[in-house]
């Protein structure tokens, strides 16, 4: 039996093997919010499980357990997500808060019915992938917004959940997952990005464009 605190670690690890080629403690620690001492000892304990693999000084990486424990967490969430927002209609910046309280919790009962109640989704409301009930996962590739050139036209793929005020804003400019853009301008000095969605042009900043993930278009898409 895993706790909730366990859960977390392994659930964010994975998360930073996406986007790090290393993990290291203090990465950990900035994205849990806790000091490195107690970081190094939950690795240890989670070392110990064999659910990651840890050196000090060389970072931490899952293990196959451990990926399988991260990705049932993360279903948990994903799906929780899901139904909070299309059967009870909460806002795409609230659910990820509600999500966090109850996917510890969630049964494998109660998560198959959640499932076949919403068609089986494969993503959430941000568009990030649901893990099958086998633990697949299909993750999509790393483009972000801020990586774009002016010119390019794209699709928005995923939006990071952690962030409410950054979520509340993009629903204000209805910049949503498939919502298709132009990169009109980029500033060469504070990377502030100008795009074109919908017809309406808006600003905004290069770290804001770093959550967002999108896929470049083809011409006549």
């Amino acid at each position: 039996m895993r706790s909730a605190a366990e859960e977390n670690y392994l659930k964010e690890t994975y998360a930073l093997q996406l986007e790090h080629n290393q993990v290291t403690t203090s990465m950990l620690a900035d994205r849990i919010g806790h000091a490195a001492p107690t970081v190094t000892g939950m690795l240890k304990k989670l070392a110990s499980r064999k659910l990651v693999s840890y050196e000090p000084y060389q970072g931490v990486t899952l293990t196959k357990s451990g990926r399988a424990a991260a990705l049932e967490v993360i279903r948990h969430h994903r799906l929780l997500e899901t139904y909070l927002t299309r059967a009870l209609g909460i806002p795409w910046d609230r659910v990820h808060e509600e999500a966090e309280k109850l996917e510890h919790v969630l049964s494998e009962y109660l998560e198959g019915y959640i499932d076949e109640y919403l068609g089986h989704p494969a993503s959430d409301p941000h568009g990030s992938p649901i893990p099958s009930p086998d633990l697949l996962i299909k993750e999509p590739d790393r483009l972000h917004l801020s990586d774009l050139v002016v010119g390019s036209s794209a699709q928005v793929v995923e939006v990071s959940d952690r962030e409410p005020g950054l979520l509340a804003r993009l629903g204000e400019i209805h910049l949503g997952v498939k919502t298709k853009l132009d990169v009109l301008e980029v500033e060469p000095i504070d990377g502030l990005i100008t795009i074109r969605v919908a017809g309406q042009k808006h600003v905004i900043g290069r770290t804001t464009a770093s959550k967002i993930i999108v896929r470049k278009l083809k011409g006549g898409e």
